[in-house]
């Protein structure tokens, strides 16, 4: 299963989704969002995507860990929208027989959500700074004088 969505993950309900009698291996990885980058207070964060691509590369991450490890179960679910610090952004959960394949597939394909799906990460700081954070595609920083100036 793989999902963008904009409500809040539900690792419980997730975690039920990964149930298989045959798996003697779970793997999960939670990306939550910190209250600091770069040395900076972050107060707000915000994802992006363009939809359809997204969920076509996602689609296509899957697949090719389906492929590489003998996985019984794969869910890929990451947020968009503004997200509380704290929250989870990104939930990645595999199952499999044996543990390597699952530590293997779940970084896998955590590092491939993060360099090549099409979601942007952008910040707003303490100080009233905003900036889009590791992409590529969106160099945008302004700064907005906050509440806290």
């Amino acid at each position: 299963m793989i999902e963008i969505t904009e409500n809040k993950i539900q690792v419980e309900k997730l975690y039920s989704e990964l149930y298989n009698i045959a798996c003697g291996a779970v793997v999960t990885f939670e990306g939550r969002v910190r209250n600091h980058n770069d040395l900076k207070q972050v107060i707000k964060l915000e994802y992006e995507c363009y939809y359809p691509m997204a969920m076509k590369v996602l689609e296509e991450i899957k697949n090719q860990a389906l492929k590489k490890w003998n996985i019984k179960k794969l869910i890929a679910v990451h947020r968009i929208g503004e997200i509380p610090i704290g929250e989870i952004a990104v939930w990645i959960g595999i199952a499999s027989v044996h543990r390597k394949e699952s530590f293997e597939a779940c970084q896998f394909v955590i590092n491939e959500i993060k360099h090549k799906v099409p979601i942007w990460k952008r910040e707003t700081y303490f100080d009233g700074f905003v900036k889009w954070v590791e992409c590529d595609n969106k160099t945008e920083s302004m700064y907005q004088p906050g509440p806290h100036l």
